[in-house]
């Protein structure tokens, strides 16, 4: 960053939205430089609780415009935000320098080589799996991933060398504020449908991304993709097929085929750097995945195992409950599902009815709605009827204290409980465990 960047310039940053996981990593590295941080969100969480032990100033419980500091001399915030938020209209009413957390972004990938992880899913573990490549080979990269990493317990890496990691995201295409100069797609399909118009939106979101790759950087994806040929067509850089790299032998701790191709991607990505495969395989070969990543949490009393995901489109949820077969051929498996968004759950409805087929029984909680008003027009018990009728085995439960009830009935020894889903479902996986 230069001297008369905003960034660079600041003393005192309020972050509105701290909790978001992209937006933290950025109030880490802004802690980590020595500025003043403060930040608010609507509650707090694992995230809010690190940035609380490292010094940040957190207003939990929503936004008001008495908590923007009066030595406040820039505002970062999250593109969630309504144009009538409190916090955004008092920093606007005193003249306080803004930034969208993409704009940040740009400020530092602009001045780094910065490799980008990219795709509809399987991002955040990628961008991990990476990582720890780029650590294990000494190239004290810094680092923005979607989750807490295990081992370092945190969403950012604070490296001195020239390469910056980050995951990509395609909301509201604000990948477009990165200048990569390695760009991995791992995939390309509807999602987000709240913001894109359609799958060709989406295209055209990656297409414009992928073209600014400069001509001696690469482009990382699977070069077979029909979703994937129009964003090729556009570049003008090398191109190298991540599903040409030979992981077959390899043996990683995290389950599941699409596992298995995160770590293709990554081990092709250290092919583009120079690092030798012997590297990347003994790295991946370590890597035990990241927070709400079929992350392990413990026993119930009934002697069930406890996983959480994060998986909330049907191509993840799908992927999710494969690699949980996979993992557990024998087992029964119960997954406790939050559809997140009013707009994804109806738009991608006829893909979520059949991308529960791994599981043995499924339980649904309400839909989370997040940024979303509430849209009566589609429910979980619409999703569960129809889960029901392709052949499937699931109930719908008003609330997390009857889907707790439900559990310490229903599960017994050995079986495998995953809840999953982008909100706070996590939250009943944690009171079903043994204390």
């Amino acid at each position: 960053m230069s001297e008369t960047s905003p960034l660079s310039g600041a003393k005192a940053i309020h972050f509105i939205g701290i909790g978001g996981i992209g937006i933290s990593a950025i109030a880490r590295m802004m802690l980590a430089e020595g500025k003043k941080v403060s930040g608010s969100d609507r509650e707090g969480s694992k995230v809010t609780d690190e940035l609380g032990k490292l010094g940040a100033t957190l207003f939990l419980g929503g936004q008001k415009a008495g908590q923007v500091p009066a030595d406040c001399d820039l505002v970062i915030y999250t593109q969630a935000l309504g144009a009538d938020n409190p916090e955004l209209a008092e920093a606007r009413s005193r003249g306080i320098a803004m930034m969208t957390y993409p704009q940040a972004l740009h400020e530092i990938s602009s001045r780094k080589f910065t490799i980008a992880v990219s795709g509809t899913h399987g991002k955040t573990t990628t961008t991990a799996m990476t990582a720890q490549i780029l650590l294990d080979a000494k190239l004290d990269p810094t680092v923005i991933v979607g989750s807490l990493m295990k081992g370092i317990d945190s969403n950012f890496i604070a490296g001195k060398g020239p390469h910056f990691l980050v995951e990509a995201d395609e909301y509201k295409r604000s990948f477009h504020s990165l200048e990569p100069k390695i760009l991995s797609i791992n995939n390309l399909d509807e999602d987000h449908l709240d913001y894109y118009k359609d799958l060709a939106d989406i295209q055209q979101a990656f297409g414009d991304l992928a073209a600014r790759i400069p001509s001696d950087g690469f482009l990382i994806c699977n070069t077979s993709d029909p979703h994937l040929a129009p964003v090729i067509a556009r570049v003008k850089c090398a191109v190298l097929d991540y599903m040409d790299t030979d992981l077959s032998d390899w043996d990683l701790k995290v389950p599941g085929s699409h596992n298995r191709r995160n770590a293709q991607v990554a081990a092709t990505i250290a092919k583009a750097l120079g690092i030798g495969l012997e590297v990347a395989g003994a790295a991946l070969a370590r890597f035990e995945g990241t927070w709400r990543r079929f992350e392990y949490k413990g026993e119930t009393e009934q002697g069930a195992i406890v996983y959480d995901d994060y998986a909330h489109n049907p191509q993840k949820v799908e992927a999710a409950l494969q690699g949980a077969r996979e993992a557990f051929p024998d087992k029964r498996i119960i997954v406790v599902f939050q559809p997140h968004l009013y707009s994804r759950t109806k738009t991608l409805f006829d893909q979520f009815k059949v991308a529960f087929k791994s599981a043995d029984h499924a339980i649904l909680a309400p839909i989370y709605a997040a940024r979303e008003p509430h849209d009566p027009t589609i429910t979980s018990e619409m999703l569960c009827d129809a889960i029901c009728v392709e052949g499937g085995k699931a109930v719908c439960l008003s609330d997390f204290a009857s889907i707790e009830d439900h559990l310490r009935g229903f599960l017994k020894k050995d079986d495998v409980l995953i809840t999953m889903g982008a909100g706070d479902v996590y939250k009943i996986g944690e009171a079903v465990i043994k204390r």
